[in-house]
């Protein structure tokens, strides 16, 4: 089904320039949509990425703040073209690199694949906020389903991208290219991920249950391997909405059937096996037997699914309900069984609106579970004596003290509302059942005192508690952090712009203050009030029950706003409602409430700038004008025809010789800032008196002024008569005195001035103008005429009136980038001529941004933004955002080892200078032989700026590193990678110590696996056997130590004998029911593999004579019955064995060569067709030594050179002691730190294990096997693999401080 395509060069641009709007860096995205398709991605660093409307927005899921949003350009400069809704996006799989000696510091590992409705694919920067490679989609013109990231090569990745309703392609990232396409029709493909274990293979799931499993091998299209599966499900509803949809419809499926999804996720804990869910049914799928080993359908009152989630630690599966619901679901010990245990609400019920919002996506969060792996290995490790009290310190990675707790996971779901809400599920089980050792918790790891290894309890390999579902678990949700967002499409903007007459909300005389806030009035009836200060919603108040149609600020700390409903189509009648709420008590008061419908709604509300003024517009009844007070008063009516009035904006205060000048820091801060020192403002009014402007419908104009429940005309110098046009209905005003400017349905803007009859007017040549918004003014401005015009196009202009030629000088822009605005204001805070121009502006795509406009004598346009440094309440501690070499810098830091005192040191500053002082070196542990000892100290005096602001490390991780940095550099190591998120580095560290241990017992002879292999292990085995045919083939009880030790990805580590042998065992009770022909033969090969052969033999005897598999089976059966006596068949069956190879697919050679002992042979052949597990576990049934370490060896190369996984063959290497090979796999990936550290580790490991050998009791270790231990092999001192990794990581030192030298410190 794969179709070739020609490869020509594409038609734009692939790379894109580097230009970008600093602007979008105060940015407030929308909320999301079900036109997002449910999207999101967590990286393993914490970082959360989803689309809200046409952009992305990154938030750090450990403190719940917005870092960024990064806005997709559009398709083309046009006016007309706006950015569409972004459908996918995916968080790059590339860790931070560390090639510094051969490349330059790069971001690649902050970038995100993001695709919109057009089918648009972007590699985004984070750096930049903008794109940095287009891949060429001209093929294709729907929407992108899905993505995911795929690995082509050691260093190369592919993105596998979902187009429309059938489309698959797969697109270089090196050139952005499409180089593998495959047409599903007429299937609709719903969801793509890709295998934990194997980062070449992927799946993709349709809506009707096609499966597509794609493997691949290298950079061509001819490297790409497909097969193409089936899950059975129901489609009745399906087919109901096909029927209902458009005929011959390419849209996405999410496009198409936005509440019908088919979602699945690769298990973390078992290979091969996938869940998966349709609409009402869950399924757990085997891609190795090709089919459903278990399915069960939702009960009656449950909504549908929307996702399935498993648990990275436990056997535990999340499926978010489309009705806002989380299920949870427990393994049945043994089997491929889930049950529903638990049911939660994801949205509660008190204070969300009615209707409820919607649930659109929920993660899991990666980077809290490899560090609690972390905690849970540091409990077990027995106490340094240099750590003093610091280790007894609690935190949320360390659950040993909680004997009831099992389990417990983040998840970060995201609501239509606007909201991100953080999760935290907790398992706990019953004290009785804790307390007769049914179970042993997940979280309680304890020490075993035979045990000499460094963590212990990684000697089980990862292996997951099965005996989880014996346990009486209860489960319980909390929410831990929430961070709101704008809550709907805005509707109206309003700015504060209190004057020198406004005071405070609760009386008194002091004057009302401009604060860094903007209110905003929304579609679903809320209003959202933005701290400008920290880009964020500084409080959401839900005022009415329909869209706000008006908004205006009275003072500072009030608001006003209307909406109105109408009561029925025939009378016509409408109800208005206005509401003044209090933004410090939130509370609503609805004022001029009446008995019956109106005639007429509200059309605007005017409010003047001191707050004690309103004016209410209607749109076919006289104008009302309120005295706001505590109960607001109705002063009188204006029965005028007004088109627009506008109140006087706050003047310019006049200098004076004391007077204060606002600093930035003021501005941000409402109780420190005062204009109280200015005096009265200019013009012909009194203090207390205030003034507005007005059009009438005959082009009239006029100003009124208002004293108290006094009203009289302004008497202002009137301008000629043929100011006055005829043809051009005004529709915008502004007033600040002496000027007010006007502007008319045709383009046309008239400025005049009220004190002297001045006038002039332009036109702008485009369409009707409907807002203006006069700019703020400070003593020394040079210009006092400076507007925004919003148009009715939803474009916008900067016009100076005071210069010669007004349009020539403007600012124009006709489209703010991808988005058309909808409402703009300025913001008020600026107190300096110094200071930048600012304007807000709502956006049609509901966001909110800030744009600066730079003013410099006769240039005008868009520059770099000079506001000051964001506002945060809580320090974003996110390593991997720091500049590249800073963070190579912290990771080098963490891995050398830095006492905890320094990252506690609270930051206490005297004339700028740290408190810390002295010399840096103190802070550090006792360095290893490796490296510069220089290096450290001018590394600590990079990260101080960091330390002092406290955004290294948050409390809970600064206090688990404080109990692990004594206890072995290995856990130290695990814990940098675990920061940075590479959590298979972090893994790989977690297992070393085992392997190496492991290693030296098969070289000390004394194998760990001793106890359970004897002298008379074949009697024993044959036992066992026995007992498992009798018990169905269950694998032994496990030993509480395995139980214990939950973490699901290291089962990817596994390398044990013991390890292989029981995940292996554990899986052959799983395919019991099923009875196909190639399912028995895979059934057969399992048996066989974990030394079961009389299971296998009972299998094979049952084989119906018809079947074409009946000679073959009888043979193999006969052979492997007569395994036992070992008798002269073993050169007729290595013969036999040779020629079925040749011709049989089903490798039933290579289970004669099992029955006649000829392991070593099965195992090479298994290798040679691909079995590399099946190989490593037929190994450790019945290979030992050297002969296991060369299995182990082919599969450690296997993996390095063909899977690309450099940490699972590190491992492997270790295990088989191929040490050196190991050190040439670091230096070939260039990667100097790790390989440093790699010997650091094994040499301490080593030493730890010689100490505790010479310390044995044991008579029959001779002084010889002492001595050749003493040596560890392939790392020796004096090798010269060794000595130059030394003097490489030195220079990589040298060059990571020159680059840390040159690179400024990241600012939020």
């Amino acid at each position: 089904m794969t179709s070739p395509r020609s490869l020509g060069p594409p038609s734009l641009p692939i790379h894109s320039p580097t230009r970008h709007y600093d602007s979008w860096d105060c940015m407030l995205p929308g909320p999301p949509s079900r036109n997002n398709f449910g999207s999101a991605d967590i990286s393993p660093s914490g970082l959360l990425a989803f689309p809200s409307g046409s952009s992305v927005s990154i938030i750090d899921s450990r403190s719940m703040q917005l870092i960024t949003s990064i806005p997709m350009p559009p398709p083309s400069t046009t006016t007309s073209s706006l950015s569409p809704f972004v459908t996918s996006v995916r968080w790059t799989p590339l860790p931070l690199r560390r090639d510094l000696l051969t490349t330059e510091p790069s971001t690649s590992h902050l970038h995100l694949a993001a695709a919109d409705r057009q089918g648009r694919i972007a590699l985004l920067d984070f750096r930049l906020k903008s794109p940095t490679i287009w891949f060429d989609t001209s093929d294709y013109k729907f929407g992108v389903q899905d993505l995911c990231w795929v690995r082509s090569g050691p260093d190369s990745y592919f993105i596998a991208a979902i187009h429309g309703a059938s489309a698959l392609s797969l697109y270089s990232v090196t050139t952005g290219r499409c180089v593998w396409k495959y047409d599903a029709s007429p299937e609709y493909l719903s969801c793509i991920r890709f295998d934990p274990f194997d980062s070449r293979h992927f799946c993709v799931i349709g809506l009707k249950g096609f499966l597509l499993s794609v493997q691949v091998l290298g950079e061509k299209e001819n490297d790409v391997v497909i097969k193409e599966l089936r899950i059975g499900t129901d489609c009745t509803e399906l087919q109901k909405l096909e029927r209902d949809a458009a005929a011959g419809s390419s849209s996405p499926a999410s496009a198409i059937f936005p509440l019908y999804n088919a979602k699945f996720s690769f298990s973390p804990q078992w290979r091969h096996i996938l869940f998966v869910t349709f609409p009402r049914e869950l399924v757990v799928f085997d891609l190795q037997y090709e089919a459903a080993l278990f399915s069960t359908s939702l009960p009656r009152g449950c909504g549908k699914f929307l996702d399935v989630l498993p648990d990275p630690n436990s056997e535990l599966l999340y499926c978010p309900h489309l009705d806002g619901r989380l299920s949870t679901w427990r393994r049945k010990g043994g089997e491929q069984v889930h049950i529903m245990s638990a049911m939660e609400e994801l949205l509660p019920s008190i204070g969300t609106s009615v209707p409820s919002p919607s649930v659109l996506a929920v993660v899991i969060c990666q980077s809290d579970f490899i560090l609690q792996n972390v905690g849970k290995l540091c409990s077990d490790v027995p106490h340094s004596p240099d750590a003093h009290s610091e280790a007894a310190i609690d935190t949320p990675f360390d659950y040993c003290d909680e004997s009831r707790h099992v389990s417990s996971t983040n998840l970060i779901s995201i609501s239509d509302d606007g909201k991100v809400w953080n999760w935290l599920v907790t398992a706990e089980g019953a004290e009785d059942t804790q307390k007769d050792g049914a179970g042993v918790s997940m979280s309680k790891v304890p020490a075993s005192d035979s045990n000499t290894d460094h963590t212990c309890s990684s000697t089980s390999g990862g292996r997951p508690p099965s005996d989880l579902s014996k346990l009486d678990l209860s489960f319980k949700i909390s929410l831990v952090g929430q961070l709101q967002l704008l809550s709907s499409a805005v509707t109206m903007l309003a700015v504060p712009s209190p004057s020198l007459v406004a005071t405070i909300a609760r009386g008194g005389n002091d004057p009302a203050v401009a604060v860094p806030l903007v209110a905003l009035g929304t579609q679903s009836g809320t209003i959202d009030v933005i701290d400008v200060s920290a880009n964020s919603v500084a409080s959401s108040f839900s005022v009415h029950n329909s869209v706000v149609r008006g908004l205006r600020w009275l003072g500072n700390s009030r608001l006003v706003s209307f909406s109105y409903s109408q009561v029925n189509e025939k009378s016509g009648g409408f109800i208005n409602r206005l509401v003044v709420t209090c933004l410090r008590s939130g509370f609503n008061r609805t004022f001029r409430v009446l008995q019956k419908p109106e005639r007429a709604p509200i059309r605007a509300l005017r409010a003047s700038s001191s707050g004690r003024y309103l004016l209410i517009l209607f749109r076919d009844a006289p104008v009302e004008v309120w005295a706001m007070t505590k109960t607001p008063i109705m002063l009188r009516s204006l029965a005028l025809p007004f088109t627009v009035l506008e109140w006087t904006l706050p003047t310019v205060p006049r200098p004076v010789k004391e007077r204060t000048t606002m600093t930035p820091d003021t501005v941000s801060s409402s109780t420190k800032a005062s204009l109280s020192d200015s005096k009265a403002p200019e013009g012909n009014q009194d203090e207390t008196s205030e003034s507005f402007a007005f059009a009438l419908v005959n082009g009239a104009l006029g100003v009124f002024e208002v004293n108290g429940r006094r009203i009289r005309d302004f008497r202002p110098k009137w301008p000629s008569s043929s100011f006055v046009s005829s043809d051009g209905l005004i529709t915008a005003m502004a007033y600040r005195l002496p000027h007010v400017v006007m502007g008319d349905r045709s383009g046309n803007i008239r400025w005049w001035d009220v004190t002297t009859g001045h006038s002039s007017s332009f036109n702008t040549h485009r369409e009707g103008i409907r807002r203006i918004k006069f700019s703020p003014v400070v003593p020394g401005d040079h210009s006092r005429g400076r507007i925004a015009v919003l148009f009715y196009d939803n474009t916008f202009s900067v016009f100076d009136l005071d210069s010669q030629d007004p349009l020539a000088n403007s600012i124009l822009q006709h489209q703010f980038p991808g988005t058309l605005v909808s409402e703009l204001d300025w913001l008020p805070l600026r107190t300096d001529r110094k200071d930048p121009l600012v304007l807000c502006i709502a956006g049609a795509d509901s966001s909110f941004r800030l744009v600066e406009i730079i003013v410099n004598g006769k240039k005008h346009g868009y520059g770099p933004k000079t506001v000051k440094e964001r506002f945060r309440p809580v320090p974003i501690c996110s390593p991997m955002l720091l500049p590249t070499p800073h963070a190579l810098a912290l990771r080098m830091i963490l891995q050398l080892g830095v006492k905890p005192s320094w990252l506690n040191m609270r930051p206490q500053l005297v004339s700028g200078v740290s408190a810390a002082g002295g010399d840096l070196r103190s802070h550090m542990m006792d360095l290893p032989p490796v490296g510069d000892s220089v290096v450290p100290e001018m590394l600590l005096k990079v990260l101080e700026p960091y330390r002092i602001e406290g955004c290294i490390l948050d409390d809970a991780r600064a206090k688990l590193y404080s109990k692990l940095v004594h206890k072995g550099s290995a856990l130290r190591f695990a814990f940098a990678a675990a920061i940075f998120g590479e959590w298979s580095e972090a893994f790989f560290w977690l297992q070393l110590p085992s392997a190496l241990s492991h290693l030296m017992n098969m070289l000390a002879n004394k194998s760990p696996q001793r106890g359970r292999s004897s002298a008379s292990n074949v009697d024993l085995d044959e036992i066992s056997m026995l007992n498992r045919i009798s018990s169905k083939g269950k694998s032994m009880p496990r030993t509480g130590k395995k139980e214990s030790f939950g973490q699901g990805h290291l089962m990817a580590m596994a390398f044990k004998e013991e390890d292989l042998w029981e995940s292996a065992s554990e899986r052959i009770t799983w395919h019991e029911k099923l009875d196909g022909e190639e399912d028995i033969q895979n059934r057969v090969h399992e048996l066989v593999s974990v030394g079961n052969l009389e299971a296998a033999v009972s299998i094979l005897l049952s084989t119906s004579p018809e079947s074409s598999y009946f000679y073959a089976n009888a043979l193999r059966a006969v052979a492997l019955s007569s395994a036992v006596s070992r008798s002269l068949l073993e050169l007729a069956v290595k013969v036999v064995a040779a020629n079925m190879v040749r011709s049989d697919r089903s490798l039933s050679g290579t289970h004669l060569l099992c029955a006649v002992g000829r392991y070593q042979e099965a195992c090479s052949q298994l290798q040679d067709a691909g079995c590399w597990t099946d190989a490593a576990t037929l190994a450790a049934t019945h290979l030992k030594g050297s002969d296991y370490a060369r299995v182990l060896l082919r599969w450690a190369n296997h993996v390095f050179h063909s899977e690309h996984n450099i940490w699972r063959a590190l491992i492997l290497y270790v295990t088989a002691g191929a040490l050196q090979e190991a050190l040439a796999a670091l230096r070939d990936l260039q990667q100097p730190d790790t390989a440093a550290m790699f010997i650091v580790a094994c040499r301490e490991i080593h030493s730890e294990f010689i100490s505790n050998f010479e310390n044995s009791d044991d008579e029959s270790d001779s002084h010889a096997l002492k001595k050749e231990l003493v040596k560890l092999p392939g790392l020796d001192p004096a090798n010269d693999d060794v000595i130059a990794v030394g003097e490489y990581y030195g220079q990589y030192q040298r060059k990571l401080v020159h680059l840390c030298m040159d690179s400024l410190p990241y600012s939020d």
